[in-house]
């Protein structure tokens, strides 16, 4: 481990153990690195590590302070690393969200308030609306699933959710829906999903999700099979 990686873990355990607690101002810097028994320039270092993390963040002229460490602002950069993701490790992050989705569509049928449903139903109505439109499907799709998330009241959950099923993986899934009733079967789905909310059915809204999501899955799967099978007839391929 790095110096500097052993300042930015001394950072971490302080923030831990409630040393210095969320929106706390940090000590001075030259006062923090001299009780750390680290060079300034070090301690600097850490600080700019922690900050691009939202773990710190400076406020000009006021000093360097601990966020809120809401679960939104910490795993933030967790949506632009999945947007990079490519070929089986797409697949891979559908298989997690076949396994975190279902449970939390569930759990939001325990949860949803009216609100709630009012949400989900107008963005099933959007995207009935827009069948003939993928940029306001993919815009209403992740709306949609952004309001199941947010019913179950668990920002983690939901924060984590929002990430691994984001709009720009559900904008390479309806750029290749190409079959004719593909828009209305994959609506369908949504309907059934919201049918479940609506019936306050944490068993009917786990299998309307599951199913869902397999139906995504399996066209993944076979995108990913095309595409090795068109590059191994590819000349001079492998």
């Amino acid at each position: 481990m790095s110096l500097t990686d052993r300042a930015i873990a001394r950072l971490r355990q302080m923030i831990r153990e409630g040393e210095l607690p969320p929106g706390s101002k940090l000590p001075p810097e030259q006062q923090l690195a001299a009780d750390l028994g680290l060079s300034r320039n070090l301690m600097r270092e850490a600080v700019k590590s922690l900050v691009v993390a939202r773990v710190l963040e400076i406020r000009r002229g006021d000093g360097t302070y601990v966020t809120s460490l809401a679960p939104g602002l910490l795993l933030e950069g967790l949506g632009g690393a999945v947007e990079l993701l490519q070929g089986d490790t797409v697949l891979e992050l559908t298989e997690v969200r076949r396994l975190f989705e279902p449970a939390a569509t569930a759990l939001a049928a325990t949860r949803i308030t009216d609100e709630g449903l009012a949400q989900v139903e107008h963005h099933l109505a959007a995207m009935r609306a827009a069948r003939n439109d993928m940029e306001l499907l993919t815009l209403h799709d992740a709306a949609f699933h952004r309001a199941v998330a947010s019913a179950t009241g668990n920002e983690t959950l939901a924060t984590l959710l929002e990430h691994i099923s984001g709009r720009t993986l559900r904008a390479r899934v309806w750029r290749g829906l190409t079959e004719e009733d593909a828009a209305a079967r994959t609506i369908a789905e949504h309907d059934a999903i919201y049918q479940a909310l609506l019936a306050r059915d944490a068993n009917l809204a786990q299998a309307a999700a599951l199913m869902h999501i397999s139906t995504t899955e399996q066209w993944l799967r076979d995108r990913l099979a095309e595409g090795a099978a068109e590059s191994s007839r590819t000349p001079g391929s492998g």
